[in-house]
């Protein structure tokens, strides 16, 4: 069993303030850090920090900023197929507010000549049991993955996040997808006009998955500390997994440990509740550190914190 994510990695830049500045504003930052970030490398760092065999098939640039990134990847364990190309590496400019709510403006750099899989990417995704994909990278790039994937019989995960429009082309080939409150909202409007959008509870949650697996055969809509609800296609009810109350220090890269653990515990078993219910505990420990790779859980952490909450 292998998985393979294919994705975008980033330089995080990362500034506290005691708020987030509103248009036109300036304010001072209390702190400022630097870590390895981008959804694909957040992604990728936990499904080798949950215990899975994964390589990343990703882009960087030949610049002192993709090598904090390069060492993170393999003191983690994964495997890459990174392009080094004549770009600047991806960056991402992060505010934390002392509440711990963020704003991100990312530069894709590199992120954004991902295009065109190679030989041996394309070798590498079609013997995986799982692919994980999500949207910073070219889109042309996400569809040639998946479709690939589909032809190989290799199970595709979607993190459809930042959210656009998706072809159908895309939606035909995944597997699972996993969206928040706001993109399960957006998307659905997308794949029905005619509906009216809501604001997105628990109870009304479970009626949105019930609308998105009409295109995909599995849905997981994460909504943050209240946990998650999974849907299955031929299910007529949802599953919510509650979240697990914790103080949070920072929510950067959350959902990102929520995939990645998601996937690893799913390369162990199909039981796609219970791999929900540890990629829960994987973001609940997440948000209770600073940064977003840094804050991705071990498998030992992970079953630990599950076993007393």
């Amino acid at each position: 069993m292998s998985v393979v994510v294919l994705g975008s990695a980033n330089l995080d830049l990362v500034y506290a303030v005691d708020r987030i500045p509103s248009p036109g504003e300036t304010v001072l930052a209390t702190g400022f850090a630097s870590y390895p970030g981008g959804k694909g490398n957040n992604q990728v760092t936990a499904v080798a920090r949950a215990g899975a065999d994964v390589t990343f098939i990703a882009a960087l640039g030949t610049d002192a900023a993709a090598d904090p990134l390069l060492t993170s990847l393999r003191t983690a364990g994964v495997h890459d197929l990174i392009r080094r190309i004549d770009e600047p590496t991806g960056t991402a400019l992060i505010t934390v507010d002392a509440s711990a709510e963020n704003t991100i403006v990312v530069n894709s750099g590199a992120n954004a000549q991902l295009i065109g899989l190679t030989d041996a990417e394309l070798s590498a995704i079609g013997e995986a049991s799982f692919l994980l994909l999500q949207l910073e990278t070219p889109l042309p790039t996400v569809l040639d993955a998946a479709r690939h994937a589909k032809a190989a019989g290799t199970y595709v995960v979607l993190n459809a996040a930042p959210i656009r429009t998706l072809p159908q082309e895309l939606l035909d080939a995944v597997d699972l997808l996993i969206v928040n409150e706001h993109e399960a909202d957006l998307l659905a409007s997308q794949l029905d006009p005619t509906r009216t959008s809501v604001p997105v509870t628990a109870d009304e949650a479970a009626r949105l998955a019930g609308e998105l697996v009409r295109s995909v055969p599995a849905v997981i809509l994460t909504l943050g500390p209240e946990g998650a609800v999974v849907r299955e296609r031929g299910s007529d009810t949802a599953t919510h997994v509650p979240g697990i109350r914790v103080t949070a220090v920072d929510t950067t890269g959350a959902g990102d440990t929520f995939c990645g653990a998601l996937v690893a515990a799913l390369d162990r078993s199909p039981d796609l509740d219970d791999a929900t219910r540890f990629a829960t505990a994987a973001a609940a420990l997440s948000v209770q550190r600073a940064g977003a790779v840094p804050s991705i859980p071990l498998e030992k952490e992970i079953t630990d914190f599950r076993a007393t909450h």
